[in-house]
């Protein structure tokens, strides 16, 4: 045997091998692909989809993970066409040998360079040519000498030539890299993979637009990848929330007895749903309570002008968020017609799988400080990214988070980016391990105010008449004790004075009416206040807006005994109403900074009687004081730009 004839022959041998086991390692490895609805038709070219060729770009290095795709897409459609441009040399010929088997043609071309001819005119055309025939062409922007992850001008000439769809994928698996120009990389067996679509790129873009959308998708896969593994402190999560699965049913049974759940709707605790997933892509935005809801609905309206097909998912956790979110659905605003709301699953392994099974969503938006180990693990092993706005992180809360962080599973690492609503968090955040944290604000600051049924204020108002109305809202246990002798004290200078007192459970109506010596009317009950009462109990949920507009001042409860924490300041201040507070407000220290001097600190019952007194012998300095502090805000239901930007690119 001569040597050419030995050569061809050991070649041939290690092409068998080569191709044993990438069949090998690619079968084994547990495949992940998802991304960006709008891609599916392009990607596969079924005949009830099709649409009629598309260009799919990916970086060089992940070559030999190009098969995981193409058996995706002929599952998809068996008649699929996938044409691949490979390098105009022996290596480019190896590995469109190597992929061959997965119904992958080559073309051989590459950028014609230093007056050399490397076959890229002809393959250009021959792209064109197959393209305008429907079918997929695959080509690597960076290929097939690189630099590494640079696009070169040939995808943006190949999407004007022929006007096709240019579809960012990026695959990443546990692999091993090779000492090659472009460090390819090599799959190894039983671990997992991700297969990425972006977004498709109906009109030509820039070398630099093709760089930032796959380096992006990449780093998204990689993540994935790296950070989707389960370490003990995950699995301890996972087998604690098995464990404590029929306690949580019975904690839900209790919290229906106790109103705080509604029977027809229990079942979506456990990630169950009547309804029909929406075609197309949904971002799911979860907002806790009351304030969060309210805070994302300038948000929702926004990002519904920016994408008109966009559908979204938003999670509370409470009843009074669940009637924040419908009453927005049953507005005119232009977010509302594609608005589905769900009560968000416990954080259970099996709960969280059925939700995600479900409704698919392209990215989750957490508000505030709503973090759960589980539920964000559960996404970064789907490669749904995830994000945190109005990032709220207390000294106390990072404190503990310090002191659990060689316990606790990788929670922080695993967030895209928080959108942190002042320096303080932003620190905080970053020193847990969050890789991307920039300000954006308070968006509770500019959310509208709190929603009030005019018919009951204005009957409200008639039956209180020219009463002044002190209101003692989102009160905590022991505060209620204070504001009764406070409102005792004011009483002596104004004895028609009526307190109403808005606690932050409305359970607890029933305990804070005992602590008078007298029987007092509780809202619940449908009690309402005569001449001769001093006290009213607002036992309600979701009326804080009307009772914030009856008032000519109010306290805003969580603030007076340590550790406190207070609650959020800007719904009363955007009704120009005249705030105190307690001097415990930690949770809420950059809202209470931005108000320093117009919100009144109190500190016992005897302060806050005199606070009262002053508020109604002097109304006309205190309400300048208010209109002060409504002018400090940023204007009602103004969103950042920024933050609009930063979520289109967490979803692309």
């Amino acid at each position: 045997m001569n040597r050419k004839s030995a050569g061809g022959a050991a070649t041939r041998a290690l092409l068998v091998l080569a191709r044993g086991y990438l069949a090998f390692a690619l079968r084994t490895t547990r495949w992940t692909i998802t991304g960006a609805p709008d891609a599916v038709p392009a990607l596969t070219q079924s005949p009830s989809r099709r649409t009629d060729g598309a260009i799919v770009a990916a970086w060089h290095e992940t070559l030999l993970m190009l098969p995981a795709m193409c058996r995706w897409g002929h599952e998809e459609n068996p008649d699929l066409k996938i044409t691949v441009m490979i390098s105009r040399n022996r290596d480019g010929r190896f590995i469109n040998d190597l992929v061959a088997p997965w119904g992958i043609i080559g073309v051989e071309g590459s950028s014609d360079r230093g007056g050399k001819n490397k076959g890229g005119s002809r393959a250009l055309r021959q792209a064109c040519a197959i393209l305008r025939d429907g079918a997929i062409f695959a080509l690597t922007p960076d290929g097939p000498r690189g630099p590494a992850r640079i696009a070169q001008r040939g995808t943006e000439t190949l999407m004007r030539l022929t006007g096709k769809p240019l579809v960012p994928v990026a695959t990443a698996c546990l692999s091993l890299r090779l000492p090659t120009w472009d460090r390819l990389r090599l799959p190894l067996p039983f671990g997992r993979g991700y297969l990425l679509h972006g977004q498709p790129c109906e009109t030509a873009i820039t070398s630099d637009e093709v760089n930032e959308r796959l380096d992006r998708l990449t780093l998204r896969a990689d993540r994935a990848v790296s950070l989707g593994r389960m370490g003990i402190a995950d699995i301890v999560w996972r087998v604690l929330g098995v464990m404590l699965m029929p306690a949580l049913r019975g904690m839900m049974l209790w919290r229906l007895r106790r109103g705080k759940e509604r029977h027809d709707r229990l079942a979506e605790r456990r990630g169950r749903t009547a309804i029909a997933r929406p075609e197309g892509e949904i971002l799911w935005l979860h907002a806790a309570s009351v304030g969060e809801a309210n805070s994302i609905l300038p948000l929702l309206g926004a990002l519904a002008v920016r994408h008109p097909r966009r559908h979204f998912l938003v999670t509370t956790a409470t009843l009074g968020g669940a009637d924040i979110v419908a009453a927005y659905q049953a507005s005119d605003d232009v977010a509302a017609s594609r608005l589905i709301h769900q009560f968000i699953p416990y954080d259970v392994a099996l709960w969280t799988k059925r939700f995600l099974d479900h409704w698919k969503p392209s990215a989750l938006l957490l508000t505030d400080s709503e973090l759960w180990p589980g539920l964000i693990l559960a996404c970064m092993r789907r490669a749904i990214p995830v994000a945190v706005l109005n990032g709220r992180l207390s000294a106390r809360s990072w404190q503990r988070w310090q002191r659990l962080r060689s316990f606790a599973p990788r929670l922080f690492e695993r967030l895209d980016f928080v959108a942190a609503r002042g320096e303080e968090d932003a620190r905080h955040f970053r020193a847990l391990g969050v890789r991307d944290v920039s300000c954006h604000g308070d968006l509770k600051q500019s959310a509208p105010p709190p929603p009030v049924d005019q018919a009951e204020l204005v009957r409200l108002r008639a039956m209180i008449g020219e009463r002044p109305v002190f209101l003692a809202a989102s009160t905590h246990p022991g505060e209620e004790e204070v504001i009764l002798r406070a409102a005792a004290i004011a009483r002596r200078r104004a004895p028609t004075l009526l307190t109403i007192i808005a606690p932050r459970h409305p359970v607890r109506g029933e305990a804070i009416a005992a602590l008078a010596p007298t029987t007092l009317p509780r809202r619940s009950l449908q009690q309402e206040p005569d001449a001769d009462c001093s006290v009213w109990i607002a036992d309600t949920l979701g009326e804080l807006g009307l009772f914030y507009r009856l008032s000519n001042c109010a306290f805003i409860g969580n603030s007076l005994f340590s550790p406190g924490g207070g609650h959020n300041p800007f719904e009363p201040v955007r009704l120009d109403v005249i705030l105190a507070s307690g001097p415990h407000c930690g949770n809420f220290r950059p809202a209470f900074a931005q108000l320093d001097g117009l919100v009144s600190t109190i500190h016992d019952e005897h302060e806050l009687a005199g606070w009262i007194d002053a508020v109604l012998n002097e109304p006309l300095k205190w309400q300048a004081r208010a209109d002060a502090a409504r002018a400090a805000l940023v204007p009602d239901e103004t969103v950042p730009p920024g933050l609009l930007d930063r979520i289109d690119a967490l979803c692309g």
